[in-house]
């Protein structure tokens, strides 16, 4: 009997440190989305590696960019302010593979950005590169794969030049 209790016991154990990794990796990408909207730009930096592979080009082509993260945070820190709201919205996390120390998984996403009555609203999927750091899964790569917008894509400019001047 005693055998048998220890037996479940380490089951039950070994089955709620493999379903917290999975939360972990959702929150590190959640603290991205939600970190940006917020402009906590300090919850924004934690999710991320020191060095991050970034991938816009399915939206603005070229290339993709490697950089530091604190360069990174520090760019969004400068242009999304100049919005008057966002909202990015990142769902239906899927962790495709996983490790004791890396990970990787996708998430659908809607952003949303609004200047005055203006909006330019993207959807897609992000495809995430994770490692773990400590007790923290750290982002370092971040695809992102544009499937549809709609609204005045002239707002990113515009949201530029506002943050530039505050």
């Amino acid at each position: 009997m005693i055998r048998n209790s220890l037996a479940l016991l380490t089951a039950a154990t070994l089955s709620t440190a493999a379903l917290a990794d999975p939360e972990q990796i959702s929150r590190s990408i959640t603290d991205i989305a939600a970190g940006a909207d917020r402009q906590d730009w300090t919850r924004v930096r934690g999710a991320f590696a020191d060095t991050v592979t970034v991938d816009y080009t399915s939206l603005w082509g070229g290339e993709a960019a490697t950089q530091d993260a604190d360069d990174l945070v520090a760019g969004w820190a400068g242009f999304l302010p100049g919005f008057d709201s966002t909202h990015h919205m990142v769902t239906n996390h899927s962790i495709t593979s996983f490790s004791e120390t890396t990970a990787t998984a996708e998430a659908d996403f809607t952003a949303t950005h609004r200047i005055e009555d203006g909006l330019w609203v993207l959807g897609g999927r992000y495809t995430y590169a994770l490692e773990k750091s400590g007790d923290r899964w750290r982002v370092t790569a971040l695809t992102m794969t544009a499937l549809w917008e709609t609204g005045d894509r002239g707002l990113v400019a515009q949201a530029g030049e506002r943050a530039a001047q505050n």
